[in-house]
């Protein structure tokens, strides 16, 4: 009798229990494979956004270096193009200056030599026709005699 009373009453309450426990553990299993799937799908989801910035930042760091390697390649342009702006500017300066000075020392040999001219022939070149005749007269011979000498 008490082997019935305890299939007829206490079995099935122990079986219930045991059902209850077994669905709670057995739903407990596939939350925590659930779970374990969605953080392993984040991972992967994760791992490939930082694939992405990994490539992104190389792809930046190499236009940066491009934009730079640009911005030296300009700059040298530029400072090679202001040294020869600087450059042509003095050879203009000197040349200028060159024939400035030739003026210059045509204008006093030519005063020297009107002087001496004066003071050879005895009388004033104060003729400034006659006088510049003489000056270039005078230039030219000496001139040709120093491209006789150089010869």
């Amino acid at each position: 009798m008490l082997l019935w009373l305890l299939k007829k009453f206490a079995y099935p309450q122990f079986e219930a229990t045991f059902q209850e426990r077994t669905a709670a553990i057995e739903g407990g299993i596939e939350k925590a494979e659930k779970a374990q799937e969605e953080a392993a799908a984040a991972l992967a989801q994760y791992q490939a956004q930082l694939a992405d910035a990994r490539g992104e930042a190389s792809t930046i760091r190499s236009e940066a270096q491009a934009e730079r390697a640009r911005i030296v390649d300009e700059a040298r342009a530029e400072a090679t193009a202001a040294a020869e702006q600087v450059t042509s500017r003095a050879a203009a300066q000197m040349e200028a200056d060159r024939l400035a000075a030739k003026a210059e020392l045509s204008a006093e040999v030519g005063r020297i030599a009107l002087d001496l001219a004066s003071r050879v022939v005895g009388e004033a070149l104060s003729d400034d026709a006659r006088a510049r005749a003489t000056v270039d007269r005078f230039i030219a011979d000496l001139e040709s005699s120093t491209q006789e000498g150089t010869r």
